[in-house]
């Protein structure tokens, strides 16, 4: 098991691949993603590796977290989060920079980040009630939930009744995302589809625990002091990779239509000649029963 990195969401747009369709990505950004501390087992029992990313004044971070920065002897980070690896083999040196190469092309990744915050919401909105009626009899509390609880037994409310309060702004993990593209220079990871949270959120990135990791990937990581062995080469702008397009089955081509006619016709054909064979059979049966009948008849006279 590998770190993952923290990436900023930046927003939505489109890339193509050679046969001019396009696909929807979700661009992320490294912004100064640094290793500023790791987890060992002899002292806390667990291989972590500790990242930080973005970048804050000092005065807004706490003495604590100045220590450890001053520790590392990196700036203080804007968001810090731990990763847990396998071994130590994993570890990666402190003060080292990743890079958007960590992750290759056609790989799967999973990416975790909190929805959109959707503030004090009603019942309607946050869980989907109907309401009240919308005319006669109801005064006012339309948008209402209605009765929440019984009567003197039990006397309260239990507890995760479906009620008004603070929707959204969850952590949740989107998994089995496609990475379309990396570009180190600049520092993206094009992902196929959508992630959690807003524009400028941060969100945390690792590869797909479902599936296991694709050869080719960087170990233990991709670092800015290693960047030419993992470099790849960049696609054309605005085109995904290659490792990662994915073919749609658009249906058989013309010559397999006309392959699949003749195959049916022919069966067609079989099928009618067998039918015409049986009918010609029954037939010669019909015409044999009379002449057997009148030489019955025969006999019985004489």
């Amino acid at each position: 098991m590998r770190t993952g990195v923290i990436a900023k969401k930046m927003g939505m747009m489109r890339l193509f691949q050679e046969d001019g369709r396009h696909v929807p990505v979700t661009v992320l950004a490294l912004e100064g993603c640094q290793v500023v501390g790791a987890r060992s087992e002899e002292k806390d029992g667990y291989f972590a590796v500790r990242l930080g990313a973005g970048a804050r004044k000092a005065k807004n971070v706490n003495k604590p977290q100045r220590g450890e920065f001053a520790k590392a002897e990196v700036e203080p980070k804007a968001r810090v989060a731990e990763f847990r690896v396998d071994s130590e083999d994993a570890l990666l040196p402190i003060g080292a920079n990743l890079t958007a190469d960590h992750f290759i092309a056609g790989q799967m990744v999973d990416v975790t980040g909190h929805t959109q915050g959707k503030g004090f919401a009603g019942a309607m909105k946050r869980w989907g009630f109907g309401g009240m009626r919308a005319s006669h009899g109801v005064s006012i509390t339309h948008r209402a939930h209605g009765s929440t609880g019984q009567r003197q037994d039990p006397g309260k409310v239990f507890k995760n009744k479906k009620m008004a309060g603070h929707m959204g702004d969850r952590q949740r993990t989107q998994q089995n995302l496609l990475v379309v593209r990396t570009d180190a220079g600049r520092g993206l990871i094009f992902v196929r589809g959508s992630v959690p949270g807003a524009k400028n959120g941060w969100l945390l990135i690792r590869d797909a625990v479902k599936l296991p990791v694709p050869e080719g990937a960087p170990f233990p990581g991709a670092l800015r002091r290693n960047a030419d062995e993992f470099a790849t080469e960049d696609a054309p702008a605005g085109m995904v990779e290659e490792a990662a397009v994915v073919e749609i089955d658009t249906g058989p081509t013309a010559e397999e239509e006309a392959a699949m006619l003749a195959e049916a016709d022919a069966k067609i054909a079989e099928q009618e000649a067998e039918m015409a064979a049986a009918a010609a059979a029954e037939e010669a049966g019909a015409d044999e029963a009379p002449a057997a009948d009148a030489g019955d008849d025969e006999k019985k006279e004489g």
